[in-house]
């Protein structure tokens, strides 16, 4: 994988910058360096002179949106520079190749920064005169009536969030009208707290003039894998319910394939390790119950998490995907651009593509 530029040796150009100042020769050299999207031999989306005018505008509200929004106090400048600008020039790029309005895949886990991205994404694309939407998968979910029915009728979906619990033909019609150009548009939208927390269909968002739907979720772009995956499959798919539980899921998970196929593209936040989203789910439910807000016990926690590794296990579908890209097997699989890898503390710290040399 390509080596981020050092956040040290960026520091200084990006101080330079953020004051309305000018940059040294050296510096904007290391600043062309620096941009992550451009590791692999990628092509660059913005012009290295146009993206410095675009920065010094708009750090300032990028700024202030980390801070007030997502709770981010460390300075921006080295995502907004590395990370940030590079994805949303590439993604307006494909908005004007494509002639229409495109929708960009986003796959990541619970704490992996998929809502922030979406947003610093948004108000980029705003600021080149695109709209950007976001959708998650969360927001197809059944209504509280229909998932009843389904625990009902299979005992094991007792959570929501594997396949088999959300609307793909709602999902199929979201996407086809943003592809089409129609609006306004009625954007699903999904209330986790209705029903004591299980959740349940709202109001939909009426929108128009979408450029980019940004639609991000857990297992967005992940295919099935062989039957034989699930011989020797790692913990916590550790009993022979557990192994059919995985296998059924797994064959449920090829209906998604034509939703899949409406993305013009997709990212992937990759965490370094994938065990660090149980630390991080009991971190969120602990910030939850501290503002005295309902949320589970770390035990809870631990038996939320297994459920959601036992029905589509990130050491057995992630991989596979990517190795996959990486070998250019299918459309899907050409689709996936990039992968942004998470350290443990949420923060991303590396950007590749795969198969890329």
């Amino acid at each position: 994988m390509p080596s981020p530029c050092p956040r040290s040796l960026l520091a200084p150009a990006l101080a330079c910058l953020c004051q309305g100042n000018t940059p040294s020769a050296a510096q904007i050299q290391m600043l062309d360096q620096g941009r992550w999207l451009c590791a692999g031999g990628r092509d660059r989306p913005l012009d290295l002179w146009r993206q410095m005018d675009q920065f010094q505008q708009i750090y300032p509200q990028v700024k202030d949106r980390c801070r007030q929004r997502h709770g981010l106090l460390e300075d921006p400048s080295y995502l907004l520079w590395t990370l940030w600008m590079p994805l949303a020039a590439a993604v307006a790029q494909r908005r004007r190749q494509r002639g229409r309005p495109i929708v960009q895949g986003l796959l990541g886990g619970q704490g992996t920064g998929k809502t922030t991205l979406c947003d610093m994404l948004s108000l980029i694309l705003a600021q080149q005169g695109l709209r950007a939407a976001s959708l998650s998968l969360d927001d197809l979910y059944q209504p509280y009536a229909v998932r009843q029915q389904l625990q009902r009728r299979d005992p094991r979906l007792r959570w929501r969030g594997p396949p088999g619990t959300h609307d793909l033909d709602l999902g199929l019609a979201t996407l086809d009208q943003v592809r089409a150009g129609a609006g306004p548009l009625s954007l699903p939208r999904f209330d986790k707290s209705a029903h004591q927390g299980q959740g349940d269909r709202t109001a939909s968002e009426r929108v128009s003039g979408v450029d980019v739907l940004l639609f991000e979720g857990w297992f967005v772009g992940l295919r099935p894998l062989p039957d034989s995956a699930f011989d020797h499959p790692p913990p916590p798919i550790v009993t022979p319910a557990h192994r059919q539980f995985a296998r059924d899921m797994n064959r449920a998970l090829a209906d998604y394939l034509p939703l899949w196929a409406r993305l013009d593209g997709l990212w992937v936040l990759r965490p370094q390790d994938y065990r660090w989203s149980q630390q991080w789910r009991w971190e969120a439910e602990a910030k939850a119950m501290a503002a005295n807000r309902p949320g589970m016990s770390q035990e809870e926690v631990a038996e939320f998490v297994d459920y959601f590794w036992r029905s589509l296990h990130p050491q057995l579908f992630l991989p596979a995907l990517l190795r996959r890209a990486s070998q250019a097997e299918g459309a899907m699989e050409e689709m996936i651009e990039g992968v942004i890898e998470i350290d443990r503390h949420h923060q991303p710290c590396g950007f590749y593509c795969p198969g890329a040399s």
